[in-house]
């Protein structure tokens, strides 16, 4: 039987034109959208689907992994997930708030899934509390903002919204059903970020890293009567430009009985100080990458939704990008201990100028100009202290940052003191 040759160039074209064909398949495949990608998902998720267990089928690692923020309960130095009664820890708190419900209960935020029992049992509630309350507590809310609007759900009483709201923090607050793209579900972010000239939907994936927090984890206020959640950052996330934006719409929150300055409450603003030039940000890390590190399961990589402090698993947290992981964690222990001194002793600064204000209140003749300015010079001290102190890094966020703004948080506090007894000198002398 006659054999068949092939010329070794015919052969060579045609192992050309197959691996052209397996490249471009390859191609095709990875050029196509997300959610016809890879292996299909068990089970179709609703958009704004509130119950995460059912995300939980095609994404069990993730699902699993944010189950344990409801059980470790871990304490750090300054922080962690452990159910902490801060006021008795610094009783100094008390006074600091006198007039405001935080001098009534104030406790350390525990887990993701402790969210609505830790927001429904505070003793801060009253019957006047309004349903923003729950902007950051539940992945119901995408679903409700989306049927309600923002503004109607703001006009809501607590008690009223309580029946609509059913889940705690899960997937829907981050991510998008099916294609579990990173998003802005918060109104108030979104708005916030279109006033600084910024469209989310043009950021990079780790920058939504670190947005995504920004959900919730920021400063803000509740504005007019219908308390419609707005962030304060039309002129940027700095304590000055914050300062700034509050001072322009005249907003407190409550007048301090003793002093009689118009206060603010500061929430926790850790994407603020974060993002105000941090080594960490400038150099392009994002929340997740320390709070929810890489880890795996047989050979699945993926990022952990045991969201917690970085300090608990250092080796998964700071190893990544640092070698040695004892004297990273020695090195953040004493920042966190220089500024929690620091952050003491604006406090007792601040209660000098309390006291002070009261004392020349009290005393007929005091000069009223002095006196206002003090209440000022309060507000401007007090801002400061308690944007360091509701922040859940004890500063390490921006370790620069948090002792500039405590230091500034001081002088202004003893300035405070200085103007209060100037004013009871000069009403003297004036008497005399």
């Amino acid at each position: 039987m006659r054999k068949i040759s092939i010329p070794p160039i015919a052969i060579t074209l045609i192992i050309v034109v197959l691996a052209g064909l397996v490249v471009g398949l390859l191609l095709f495949i990875n050029n196509q959208p997300a959610p016809t990608r890879g292996v299909p998902p068990l089970a179709v998720i609703e958009a704004m689907e509130p119950v995460s267990e059912k995300w939980g089928v095609n994404f069990p690692n993730q699902y699993s992994t944010l189950l344990r923020t409801k059980t470790n309960n871990v304490r750090t130095a300054f922080g962690g997930s452990e159910k902490v009664d801060k006021l008795a820890v610094d009783p100094m708190l008390v006074e600091l708030f006198a007039g405001y419900p935080f001098s009534k209960g104030y406790e350390e935020d525990r887990g993701h899934l402790w969210s609505l029992e830790d927001v429904r049992t505070t003793p801060r509630l009253n019957d006047k509390t309004p349903g923003t309350c729950y902007s950051c507590k539940s992945s119901d809310n995408p679903r409700l903002w989306a049927e309600m609007g923002m503004a109607a759900y703001d006009a809501m009483k607590f008690t009223e919204l309580s029946p609509e709201i059913e889940q705690p923090i899960g997937c829907a607050n981050c991510h998008e059903a099916n294609t579990m793209r990173l998003i802005v579900t918060n109104p108030a972010l979104e708005e916030a970020l279109a006033a600084q000239g910024k469209d989310w939907k043009t950021f990079t994936r780790q920058e939504m890293r670190s947005v995504v927090c920004a959900n919730c984890h920021v400063e803000y206020y509740f504005k007019g009567d219908g308390k419609y959640l707005t962030f304060p950052w039309e002129g940027g996330v700095t304590i000055e430009a914050i300062e700034k934006y509050y001072d322009q719409v005249a907003f407190s929150d409550w007048e301090h009985p003793e002093s009689g300055a118009k206060l603010i409450k500061m929430q926790h603003p850790d994407y603020e100080l974060f993002s105000a030039g941090s080594t960490h940000y400038n150099a392009g890390v994002a929340c997740a990458d320390c709070h929810m590190p890489y880890t795996r399961d047989g050979a699945a990589k993926f990022s952990t939704h045991d969201v917690k402090s970085p300090l608990i698993e250092p080796g998964k947290s700071c190893g990544t990008c640092h070698t040695d992981v004892a004297y990273v964690t020695e090195r953040v222990n004493t920042i966190q201990q220089q500024v929690n001194t620091t952050m003491l002793n604006a406090e007792k600064a601040i209660i000098d100028a309390i006291q002070a204000i009261k004392l020349a209140g009290e005393q007929p003749g005091s000069d009223q100009a002095l006196l206002e300015e003090a209440r000022a010079l309060h507000r401007s001290a007090q801002l400061r202290w308690d944007f360091i102190a509701a922040e859940n890094s004890m500063g390490f966020h921006n370790p620069e940052e948090a002792l500039r703004i405590l230091a500034t948080a001081t002088d202004f506090a003893r300035q405070a003191q200085t103007k209060a007894i100037q004013s009871m000198a000069l009403g003297s002398t004036a008497k005399n």
